[in-house]
């Protein structure tokens, strides 16, 4: 299925490549990379030049490898061109591993939180990690959770502020299963989103718990044959769906506060307006006896003079 998806993408890309939309297309490259843009672009395209050495030396301090490939990055200035290679409106970038290829939809690297250097970097962690983990080990939430680690939290997806989809599905019980996110992601809306979450989620969880070397240990055994179930085990001593349980339960303490919230809303907004009631009665009483004090201080005051 994933070997289908991705020879269609590549399709779709050398039919765009040869169309009237990059009939006059440029290319940059130098040793490291090679950039292809439509000449509007010119400035960005120069800009990947310029930041990927730096990108490459960011992976290397963060997943220990070096590149060891020249890959090629295709700046797509055409949002509708890029949908008809991603399928989805969500997307801002894709990579393929089998051609060592990188496509960004420039038109949304101007739209928060992305940018030019944090995409090509997300993306390039694609590329590495599949050059490592041949042979279709990697599985998908473990690939997208690790390129979101290493770019901060950073997404190849329109995602939602404060991870507001993952917290409902928490919130809700919707979580999905990590095996079901192994092979494939949901196609789109709030369940591709979801996916993203729970990716970096997990990956974040076994950072926090067993120290960055954790994830990067997982990797390295996987690099070296492993499954993710074995390089799981060697790594932090417990089994893949020990790992999941634990992650899921520190969703469920993170989240008991706005569950609390959630479940007794109407009584806590009951509870809040009693208060305020209250707190304006005493008020009341309180301006009430300051006007009696002030009357009877004033009657006084007429008595004397008489």
């Amino acid at each position: 299925m994933i070997r289908a998806i991705y020879l269609f993408v590549i399709l779709i890309l050398a039919a765009l490549l040869s169309g009237p939309s990059y009939a006059g297309g440029n290319t940059f490259e130098d040793k490291r990379v090679i950039v292809r843009f439509d000449s509007p672009l010119q400035n960005p395209a120069q800009e990947v030049l310029r930041v990927y050495p730096l990108i490459q030396e960011e992976l290397l301090k963060k997943l220990g490898w070096k590149t060891v490939f020249r890959p090629e990055v295709i700046l797509v200035k055409d949002n509708v061109s890029f949908r008809k290679i991603s399928g989805s409106d969500l997307v801002t970038a894709i990579a393929i591993p089998q051609k060592d290829l990188i496509v960004i939809d420039y038109s949304k690297m101007n739209i928060q939180p992305f940018t030019l250097e944090a995409t090509l970097k997300h993306e390039l962690c694609h590329l590495e990690l599949h050059h490592h983990i041949p042979g279709g080990k990697l599985p998908r939430w473990l690939d997208e959770g690790v390129c979101q680690w290493v770019t901060g939290g950073l997404a190849e997806i329109m995602t939602y502020k404060n991870r507001a989809t993952l917290l409902t599905a928490t919130l809700s019980d919707r979580l999905i299963n990590v095996e079901r996110l192994s092979e494939s992601f949901p196609v789109d809306g709030k369940d591709l989103v979801l996916a993203y979450e729970e990716s970096i989620s997990i990956v974040e969880y076994i950072e926090k718990e067993f120290g960055a070397s954790g994830v990067t240990k997982i990797l390295e055994y996987m690099s070296k044959g492993a499954s993710v179930d074995s390089a799981v085990l060697k790594s932090l001593l417990i089994p893949l769906d020990e790992l999941e349980r634990r992650w899921r339960l520190s969703l469920v303490r993170k989240t008991s506060w706005f569950s609390f919230i959630s479940n007794n809303l109407y009584e806590l907004l009951f509870s809040f307006a009693a208060l305020i009631a209250i707190y304006g009665f005493f008020l009341m009483l309180k301006k009430k006896r300051a006007y009696k004090d002030k009357d009877e201080d004033e009657n006084d005051r007429v008595e004397r003079e008489l």
